[in-house]
């Protein structure tokens, strides 16, 4: 039987201490687009093949361009509209294949967090140092892009080991200090964020970051068209809403700008994104800013109500 990683204690979500975010906000909203580099042949991974279909693969590589080519632009644009900053999961070696990217994005002072260098390549299989010299070799880009200091992390392909981590937050502080690596967007068991137990005791927190609300989910996974994504985006926010007058939620909304983007799927989206940011209680940020802030203001007094909790259970 495998065990219980032991990132974080079971914690009921009833009954927690009261979370108020900046200026009264019910719901801090963010979103997530993930801006990737897709390799046309990548190299062979054994756990897991990058393309269902042989070398080369076109089909997927060119949808896969065509986001970094229109669909980013779109997305831009319409966040822009709303006056959303987008925290971008990003896979680093599109800072050498498409800077121009990286510009637009610095010039809206839009977050940078990590998504390992090419959503072509895996954790799976890595040793403990190759793991932790990608994780350095994105910080680092990151950093000399942009000026950045990365304090998130969302694995590649979501291809995380039992170490990512503990090694994204030993990378972070030996390359920036408190600055750096405290946040990720790799664990779904929460609505609000969740301290962390990492083996470096370094002060770190989970984020909630959406599976349910990722547009490849929507529209990949689970199939649904366009028309029902964006009502589920605002339905969700709809319940996290009525929650955070309870104490402050966080919705997430990860996009990809070969899935929403395209032309059809748009409109769907902006009505979602016209509705959520049509509310006066809502803190519209970043991930990192949501982090800093938990950090700052509910990270110790959460760790000693789940110790509490803990301890009367047990």
């Amino acid at each position: 039987m495998q065990e219980d990683p032991g990132f974080y204690d079971y914690w009921p979500y009833r009954d927690r201490p009261k979370i108020e975010w900046p200026n009264g906000a019910r719901v801090a909203f963010w979103v997530a687009p993930n801006i990737e580099f897709y390799e046309l042949d990548p190299p062979n991974n054994p756990f897991r093949t990058p393309w269902p279909q042989a070398s080369p693969a076109v089909l997927g590589y060119s949808t896969r361009d065509y986001g970094n080519r229109v669909g980013h632009m779109r997305q831009m644009e319409l966040l822009d509209k709303y006056g959303i900053r987008g925290s971008i999961s990003l896979s680093t070696a599109l800072c050498d294949h498409h800077p121009e990217i990286i510009e637009l994005c610095k010039e809206r002072d839009w977050e940078f967090f990590s998504h390992g260098i090419y959503n072509t390549r895996y954790t799976y299989g890595m040793t403990e140092q190759q793991e932790r010299d990608m994780i350095r070799d994105s910080m680092e880009t990151i950093h000399r892009h942009t000026g950045q200091t990365c304090a998130g992390y969302l694995a590649p392909a979501l291809s995380h080991s039992e170490r990512t981590l503990d090694l994204f937050a030993e990378v972070g502080t030996e390359l920036f200090g408190d600055d750096g690596g405290f946040y990720t967007c790799d664990l779904f068991h929460d609505d609000q964020p969740t301290p962390i137990r990492l083996r470096s005791d370094k002060r770190f927190v989970s984020i909630p970051y959406s599976l349910e609300m990722n547009d490849t989910i929507a529209y990949v996974v689970n199939k649904i068209e366009p028309r029902r994504y964006g009502q589920q985006i605002k339905e969700n926010f709809d319940r996290l809403y009525q929650e955070g007058a309870t104490s402050g939620t966080i919705m997430c909304v990860p996009t990809h700008n070969y899935q929403v983007s395209f032309p059809h799927r748009m409109s769907a989206f902006e009505d979602a994104l016209e509705y959520i940011t049509g509310h006066d209680d809502v803190w519209v940020t970043t991930g990192r800013e949501i982090a800093e802030y938990f950090l700052e203001h509910y990270y110790d007094s959460t760790l000693a109500d789940i110790a509490d909790k803990t301890e009367a259970s047990s």
